[in-house]
């Protein structure tokens, strides 16, 4: 790291700029993500948010502008960029046919990791995945495999964190596993950017949020900044009524899906 990286954000962005032949998907982005905190880059699909992260990442080259992380240029110093970020798309980049505990041995033999199997038990234990660990992907559920691409996106211990649509595809209590573990992550002082369509999982997580929208930053900033955009509604006391998430979970709570029943 720079000596003066400490001191700066852990990433910038700065007039970021990415067209497809005629199509602009991004116009101009700018935004900073303080160090061990979660942002959250809130859109609809299509605007432009996993493109922010490619760039990020080095996967993708912008057209015009510039970022950093962690104090590297992403353009002209690629290779110290990556060995700060850990990066977790869409869907879950887990092996099936091997255990949970066998998939963290193997990333972290390729980061050429010292003591892989007391990593992987470590990481199993922190992300409560220590009694599972013996059996197969493939009978895991969608929590369990996401909670455990995020523990193997920590082999190498990345100060940054790219989580591009973490919970997309999972039930309501799969959502609250992975939430609970990008709050762990940034408790032990993991910087995470976090792409997102769900209003309610930028609300929970972020300490920042930004909209995006056709390729250009919105708004940017607190919950409370953000909400103060708008002027308070005046209603009458109104009873507040649970939301079908609330009855999901008083009713199925941590039992096995296949127990839920219809009801009459």
């Amino acid at each position: 790291m720079p000596p003066t990286a400490a001191a700066a954000p852990a990433v910038r962005v700065r007039g970021l700029e990415k067209s497809y032949k005629e199509l602009e998907v991004l116009r101009g982005v700018d935004f900073d993500v303080d160090r061990g905190s979660i942002f959250a880059l809130l859109g609809p699909n299509g605007a432009g948010k996993t493109t922010v992260v490619n760039i990020l990442s080095t996967l993708l080259a912008a057209d015009a502008g510039a970022a950093a992380v962690n104090g590297f240029d992403v353009a002209s110093d690629p290779d110290r960029v990556r060995e700060s970020i850990s990066l977790t798309g869409q869907f879950a980049a887990v092996d099936e046919v091997l255990t949970g505990r066998e998939n963290l041995v193997l990333v972290a033999r390729l980061r050429h990791q010292p003591d892989p199997g007391g990593l992987a038990d470590g990481l199993l234990a922190r992300f409560s995945l220590t009694d599972a660990g013996s059996r197969r992907v493939a009978t895991y559920s969608g929590g369990m495999r996401r909670r455990l691409d995020i523990a193997m996106s920590l082999i190498g211990q990345p100060s940054v964190i790219f989580l591009d649509e973490p919970t997309t595809g999972l039930d309501p209590q799969a959502r609250l596993e992975v939430w609970a573990a990008v709050r762990d992550l940034v408790h032990n002082g993991t910087t995470v950017l976090l792409t997102t369509q769900t209003l309610d999982e930028a609300e929970h997580l972020a300490d920042r949020i930004a909209i995006l929208k056709d390729g250009r930053i919105l708004v940017n900033g607190t919950l409370d900044e953000l909400k103060r955009l708008l002027p308070p509604a005046k209603v009458e006391y109104v009873e507040k009524q649970p939301t079908l998430e609330d009855v999901f979970l008083a009713l199925v709570g941590t039992e096995d899906l296949s127990k839920t029943k219809d009801l009459p």
